[in-house]
């Protein structure tokens, strides 16, 4: 059987990882500055994370959540101390696509609503609903493309009041900082613009923090930057360290319903451990900090770049935009520096390296970015 052709792939097989650089089968060491899709938050291979995994998967790897699994309330109470939200309520699932498709699924099942918005240049996943929330046409199936959703501009709040005040408006849905759409920021102004106008009418407003998540922000989650509190926040990537797995938290005001929402695989005994193994490193080696240090200290050096554009971001998420397209200086990169990066468009690099990047680290990657660059 063959592989579907999904994705045009770099001849390069990696086969192992440790902290912040990963090898391929050729013994070949790469500086690891993408991190998977900003999946690998605590670093390849940790060893409490190895540790978890390892001795619940010997004693049970999963079994139906038709029955208590006590790991899912550890990680809850630890996600819940961590990220401010102890007070929320918290729905287990596989992946940010999911978690998406159940966020929008109890907002209209609040309000009975349909239609939802959601920024120009929004990736929120690639299936049904969330695909359709997906400001990129060229992914979206004649089967998705159901009207239910009104792209509209960043930052721009009299353009949402506009939408919002037709009274139809099931769902508000917001990356605080856009991953795909080049690693743009909202403003706190205009998301406390956002969240009084959910409040007025009766709008659920839902943070994506799918890849701005999850400590990579220089704070739990990106929206702590704006001063508000969203009505459910989903999360991924990150969560898990590379083991699949997503969550939705949920405001005390919705009120659950047996059967409402389901999942076979989510919040399984191994995923749990994954998990929680993530809390306690991100906790103990305050990764959360690291990032903040880390990624601030990485975009003042960089803004001296002279090629740069601008340079954008929060903590370890950043994004380089250039004049010229980037594909070039991203293969020099890759296969003459050694160094993995991601890409947002045609014009800008992305940096989600793990959130235990350290200054050295990051020095050796500026000193190889410009090598790349003078190349």
């Amino acid at each position: 059987m063959k592989l579907y052709d999904v994705y045009p792939l770099f001849d390069i097989n990696i086969v192992k990882g440790k902290g912040c650089h990963v090898w391929d089968d050729k013994g070949q060491e790469y500086l690891d500055l993408y991190g998977g899709h900003a999946v690998i938050s605590i670093g390849h291979a940790h060893p409490h994370y190895v540790e978890m995994i390892s001795n619940q998967v010997a004693q049970l790897g999963f079994y139906s959540n038709s029955v208590i699994n006590k790991l899912q309330q550890e990680l809850a109470d630890r996600l819940g101390e961590l990220s401010g939200y102890d007070d929320y309520q918290f729905f287990l699932i596989n992946s940010g696509a999911e978690a998406n498709e159940n966020a929008l699924k109890l907002a209209s099942f609040y309000n009975g609503r349909t239609r939802v918005l959601v920024q120009e240049k929004a990736f929120h996943g690639r299936t049904s609903l969330a695909v359709e929330a997906t400001h990129n046409p060229k992914i979206i199936a004649p089967i998705n493309a159901n009207g239910h959703v009104t792209y509209l501009p960043m930052n721009d709040l009299p353009a949402w009041e506009a939408e919002l005040a037709k009274g139809d408006v099931c769902a508000v849905m917001i990356e605080c900082i856009q991953g795909v759409g080049g690693i743009r920021l909202v403003t706190p102004e205009f998301m406390q613009g956002l969240r009084a106008l959910c409040d007025r009418y009766n709008t659920v407003l839902i943070c994506d923090e799918i890849q701005c998540g999850y400590g990579r922000s220089g704070k739990f989650f990106a929206h702590q930057y704006t001063g508000i509190r969203p009505d459910i926040i989903t999360v991924a990537k990150g969560i898990g360290n590379g083991f699949p797995m997503g969550g939705v938290i949920i405001s005390p005001k919705f009120t659950p319903v047996y059967s409402q929402l389901g999942t076979t695989f989510g919040g399984n005994h191994l995923a749990c451990a994954a998990a929680i193994a993530v809390l306690d490193v991100m906790k103990q080696e305050n990764l959360v900090d690291n990032a903040a240090k880390v990624g601030a200290y990485l975009m003042e050096e960089l803004k001296k770049f002279p090629q740069i554009k601008e340079v954008r971001g929060q903590g370890l998420m950043i994004g380089m935009e250039f004049e010229e397209p980037i594909k070039d200086i991203r293969r020099r990169l890759l296969f003459e520096q050694k160094v993995f990066t991601g890409v947002s468009g045609t014009n800008v690099i992305r940096l989600l390296p793990p959130l235990c990047l350290s200054m050295q680290q990051a020095d050796e990657f500026l000193k190889r970015f410009k090598q790349a660059l003078e190349a």
